[in-house]
């Protein structure tokens, strides 16, 4: 029995602190993916602006060309 108190008592003891390393980790561990997603959020919203500049840009040389293409037909 008193074995058992002994032991007990060990492991209350180092159950403690290995408890708070374990939180402690698991926390940092959360807020390193919360740093990422938001990170990934970011990258997101960047390559959807990016991608309407693009088409904005490609609607504005569609009409250019469109613009452009009389002028040619009449030089031939």
């Amino acid at each position: 029995m008193d074995d058992f108190i002994g032991l007990v008592a060990i492991v209350m003891t180092l159950g403690i602190p290995i408890t708070a390393i374990l939180t402690f980790h698991f926390q940092k561990q959360t807020k390193l993916k919360v740093g990422m997603v938001k990170d990934q959020l970011e990258l997101e919203k960047l390559k959807h602006e990016n991608y309407l500049i693009e088409t904005e840009k490609m609607r504005l040389e569609l009409e250019k060309m469109k613009l452009d293409s009389p002028k040619d037909n009449l030089k031939l």
